[in-house]
């Protein structure tokens, strides 16, 4: 290079490609690590998705500094996971826990029931919870119901402000998770909250479509 085609002393040139190299990079990372945390959550069950992004990373050898992908992102590897490795198997299994989320809505059909979660989705192994909403002002009700049916059930959580209260029945082919909220925290619900959420209605539409080699 000739001398009066150098820079002027004391300035540097700006590294411009290696910016979008490096935002390629990340992407790729949190792609990785979304694509091995799917794995993991439906080889393995794991319900904390932030455990499975961290052990994801580590298998990876990704650095602590690596950024995680959203949990948008993980469900979006969960879908694709199952669209190629879940096969007639995950589609009986996926029926199966909907019939019985079906059956139990019927039989809290005074709540409100919405099939929430994996099974809703449709991305559900079969180590996901059966995960029914219901909308109640006192969750003793629902507690109420299930003790005069003599079902077995455990209750956790809804001691915050703000917090469902879960009852596990774990008695059954597929364990059912009841979350149960209040109908003001249902109406107030976040607009940016996409999950995908079934009633009574839609759920029943679904199994209306006969399953592949049934």
């Amino acid at each position: 290079m000739r001398e009066r085609d150098l820079p002027p002393r004391g300035t540097r040139r700006h590294p411009r490609a290696a910016v979008p190299f490096a935002g390629e990079h990340a992407r790729h990372d949190r792609a990785r690590i979304a694509q091995t945390a799917a794995r993991l959550i439906v080889e393995h069950g794991i319900d904390d998705w932030a455990l499975a992004k961290r052990k994801a990373a580590r298998q990876l050898l990704l650095p602590d500094g690596a950024g995680h992908p959203s949990n948008e992102e993980i469900e979006a590897a969960l879908i694709e996971h199952q669209a190629l490795f879940g096969g007639d198997a995950q589609r009986k299994s996926l029926r199966a826990q909907r019939q019985c989320a079906l059956a139990w809505m019927r039989r809290l059909a005074a709540w409100s029931p919405l099939l929430v979660g994996a099974v809703a989705a449709g991305w559900a192994s079969p180590h996901s919870d059966v995960r029914i909403e219901l909308a109640a002002d006192d969750a003793k009700a629902v507690e109420i119901l299930l003790a005069g049916h003599e079902v077995a059930y455990r209750s956790e959580g809804g001691q915050a402000v703000g917090t469902a209260t879960r009852l596990l029945i774990g008695d059954g082919e597929f364990a059912v998770r009841l979350e149960v909220v209040t109908p003001n925290d249902r109406r107030h619900r976040a607009r940016q909250d996409a999950a995908v959420r079934l009633d009574a209605a839609a759920l029943t539409a679904l199994l209306d479509v006969p399953a592949p080699n049934v």
